[in-house]
């Protein structure tokens, strides 16, 4: 059951939904107790709104209407809790069914997301290979390359037009398809390799939640889903999978503010990527501590950890392999270091980074692609070159078109906040005209 102010931001987020105010709630909720719709009064609803009061005796009306879940999430135990940990294939199908359901999320939190340290179940794989019940079905080696094949179209489509497209088709394949196998018949061995694609699927489509919306049930979705990704490549016994979720949660954690939790995130992710060999992993890790570090203003930290990215990155070679880390191309951590060092302050390396990654490396996604642009031409107008930021900016917003991508749509707005002050010039005005039509 969720806590008083829990079930306050649960109500809040359904009735911004709907549009409702107190007033609505109030008298939805009365009518579904077979009231009159006045019986109940403003100034309770306002009450639970506020997380100042519980409802009680109304609690299973407010349920009715705003159709909440209450039912437990499946959030993983604290480190330091005595429960019993919950089982990992049972808590990420739920976590699936009621995001098909539309179910409210709570928001993302810094405690949520240190949770996911706590330690996992190792034992899970090997308990599930001897209760699996007489009628589960017989899961091999296909079932887990139709996992893996799935996650690669699923992630090359997000990857080209963002998360917000085909989110859904991830999640339904988790809960329709994934599930009976998770749920089936296999060797441990089996087991792993299935825990591991799963892992995969359910990182996907945690960054598919969070790149589609910025508020707080898609990023509280998406926090889940990196969790449950790292509890199940843990399980799987799979160092680099395990790694990257954590990365997942370190990016969000930076992204939503939570800096000393990003770093620790981070710091943790960097530890399970130490011995692994395959040097674009490795680079892919240290970039993200050493982004976590400058957003936290540790200056210090995040140059050493740049510089051993740069080292990895430079010994990766061009063939990406088959690793889950294969898409961190050099132009990729070239984009990510000159986004580092701007937060730093060094503009010009900031700027040759990001060219770099456009020109020479060159950037296969029109979603990756556009941000770069975006990025750019913010670099660009911050060295006082505005000539040099119009023409970025404007071939940012021919390749953003199309995009479902909240990050795309956070960089259009940024730019024609920051072009407000050049609204006088032509062209400045053509382009923040051609960014309207893209929010539109």
């Amino acid at each position: 059951m969720p806590t008083k102010q829990e079930l306050a931001e649960l109500i809040r987020h359904a009735c911004e939904k709907r549009g409702w105010g107190p007033t609505k709630l109030a008298r939805a909720v009365s009518v579904a107790a077979g009231q009159p719709p006045d019986t109940l009064e403003r100034q309770y609803a306002r009450r639970w709104l506020k997380g100042e009061r519980a409802p009680t005796h109304w609690l299973p009306y407010v349920v009715q209407v705003l159709d909440l879940d209450l039912e437990p999430s499946g959030e993983i135990q604290n480190a330091g809790s005595n429960a019993e940990a919950t089982d990992t294939v049972a808590s990420v199908i739920q976590l699936g069914r009621r995001d098909v359901h539309r179910r409210n999320f709570l928001a993302a939190t810094s405690g949520y997301a240190l949770s996911a340290l706590a330690l996992p179940d190792l034992d899970s794989i090997t308990r599930r290979t001897k209760t699996a019940s007489a009628g589960a079905v017989r899961v091999g080696a296909g079932e887990v390359t139709a996992v893996k094949q799935m996650v690669k179209a699923l992630g090359d489509a997000a990857a080209e037009l963002g998360g917000g497209h085909a989110r859904h088709l991830a999640v339904r394949y988790l809960t329709d398809d994934v599930a009976p196998w998770l749920n089936g018949k296999y060797t441990e061995a089996t087991g792993r390799e299935l825990f591991a694609a799963t892992s995969q699927l359910v990182h996907l489509a945690g960054w598919m939640a969070q790149d589609e919306g910025k508020d707080a049930e898609h990023q509280g979705r998406a926090q889940q889903y990196y969790a449950h990704a790292y509890r199940l490549a843990a399980e799987a016994r799979d160092p680099e999978l395990s790694a990257t979720a954590l990365r997942g949660l370190a990016v969000q954690a930076t992204d939503l503010g939570f800096r000393a939790e990003a770093v620790q995130l981070a710091e943790a992710c960097v530890r399970y990527g130490k011995d692994l060999d395959n040097p674009r992993a490795v680079a892919y890790y240290e970039a993200t501590f050493a982004n976590a570090a400058a957003q936290d203003n540790d200056r210090k930290l995040a140059t050493r950890h740049l510089a051993l990215s740069e080292t990895a990155i430079g010994r990766s070679g061009a063939t990406a392999g088959e690793s889950w880390a294969a898409h961190y191309s050099p132009g990729r951590w070239a984009h990510e270091s000159g986004m580092i060092l701007a937060r730093l302050g060094d503009l010009d390396a900031a700027e040759e980074h990001l060219r770099l990654a456009l020109d020479i490396h060159g950037l296969d996604r029109r979603r990756t692609r556009a941000i770069v642009l975006a990025d750019l031409g913010g670099v660009r107008l911050r060295q006082g070159d505005l000539d040099g930021a119009l023409t970025t900016w404007t071939e940012f917003v021919n390749c953003a078109d199309g995009i479902r991508s909240v990050k795309v749509h956070t960089a259009v707005q940024d730019m024609r906040t920051r072009l407000n002050r050049f609204r006088d010039m032509p062209d400045a005005a053509q382009l923040q005209q051609k960014a309207a039509r893209l929010l539109r």
